[in-house]
């Protein structure tokens, strides 16, 4: 699966953006998808989860309360609505997939998208 994310871009701190992230293929629905970030020199860090139907979510600690991952199957599309952005969300944001792994970990993604940069103004 290849995967296209989009929607970053400067917003000031408390403001809202609303990335995407489009999927080649057919078999969407067969891949959980993940959100992960990386501000330059901090590791990758885990922003959320969901599952191949969107029944079950996870968020990292960072995030929860404030963003909201979400998919849509007959789009081959998941989202990341980012609510109440403080400048430390700050980053190239990611989305990737796997058919297996419903986790937080970054090395259990076979898939990655290029990457989308958000940057969160104070």
């Amino acid at each position: 699966v290849q995967l296209q994310a989009s929607g970053g871009g400067l917003v000031q701190a408390g403001g809202s953006l609303r990335l995407s992230c489009a999927a080649s293929g057919r078999t969407f629905s067969s891949y959980i998808m993940g959100w992960f970030r990386q501000a330059p020199g901090k590791e990758r860090e885990f922003v959320a989860t969901i599952d191949w139907g969107g029944i079950r979510t996870d968020y990292g600690g960072s995030v929860k309360g404030r963003f909201t991952i979400s998919r849509d199957n007959a789009k081959n599309t998941v989202y990341l609505q980012m609510n109440g952005l403080k400048p430390e969300d700050t980053a190239v944001y990611y989305c990737a997939a796997d058919r297996r792994h419903y986790s937080s970990s970054p090395n259990l993604y076979d898939y990655w998208g290029q990457g989308t940069q958000v940057t969160v103004s104070s």
